[in-house]
């Protein structure tokens, strides 16, 4: 079910979480955790959005119709859905609130399962043993990084990249989102109803 609607169940669950967020307050609020947690969820998410980008350069266009073994694909078999999962952990950490972000990991990790799998089955479908060859070698997830294999030129389409771009940038507007609805909680006074870690 999630792969087939996953769009609309992140929307969802990004409404969610936005809600939770709005009423919630960190517990290591005005202790000097809450600026690196926020830093390293910046950081998080800046090397989330430039490798969504750089997956982008290689899938768009091309995600259906070959299959993709050079740049970000050569060292994972999912690097756009690694580099999201790091820009959910980002996100989680921006709110500064160590709970939101394991949360958001957990769901990740527990959703994106499913996606994979069924993405999976279609490739091997399409590409047979061009692809089993590829899972020999490539891991499913984590990137191993000693195996990047890049291409001296790249055809790009740039429509489809520009989409690319529009759903790599997310994150970045997240973030921003994130610090409006903290400056709104503070002008108009949200009431907290948890304190989270």
């Amino acid at each position: 079910m999630f792969s087939n609607n996953r769009i609309l169940i992140s929307r969802i669950f990004a409404v969610v979480f936005l809600l939770v967020f709005l009423f919630s307050e960190p517990a290591l609020e005005d202790t000097g955790w809450e600026a690196l947690l926020f830093l390293f969820g910046l950081i998080l998410v800046g090397i989330a959005t430039v490798g969504r980008l750089w997956c982008g350069l290689y899938i768009s266009g091309r995600k259906s119709s070959t299959l993709v073994t050079h740049g970000p694909y050569s060292v994972s078999r999912n690097p756009l859905y690694f580099f999201s999962f790091l820009g959910a952990i980002g996100l989680g950490l921006a709110t500064e609130i160590i709970t939101l972000a394991l949360l958001l990991s957990f769901s990740f990790l527990l959703s994106y399962r499913a996606v994979i799998r069924t993405e999976e089955r279609f490739l091997e479908g399409k590409f047979g043993d061009s692809f089993r060859s590829y899972c020999a070698t490539v891991p499913r997830f984590l990137p191993k990084w000693r195996r990047l294999n890049d291409l001296e030129t790249l055809e790009v389409a740039p429509k489809i990249f520009l989409r690319s771009v529009s759903e790599a940038l997310w994150f970045a507007g997240l973030v921003g989102l994130l610090e409006f609805i903290e400056a709104l909680k503070a002008l108009i006074g949200v009431p907290s109803y948890f304190y989270f870690y």
